[in-house]
């Protein structure tokens, strides 16, 4: 009955490392991804543009209140 338990317990913990490596290596994945060249110029320019409308927008706004 112990060892029933014990490997029942080893088990679940080898499961558990399994998927969390699993996870770790899915973060990793997506974080090369995140830094490619391609994603990461797509990244700043659409900051940029963010940033531009944002600018746009108060810019705007001062101007109808002014």
């Amino acid at each position: 009955m112990l060892d029933t338990n014990r490997d029942t317990a080893v088990l679940a913990e080898r499961r558990l490392e399994r998927s969390v490596a699993a996870a770790l290596r899915v973060i990793a994945a997506a974080h090369d991804e995140r830094q490619a060249p391609p994603v990461s110029a797509a990244r700043r320019r659409l900051s940029e543009v963010y940033g531009a409308t944002r600018l746009a927008r108060r810019l705007e706004r001062d101007r109808r209140t002014a």
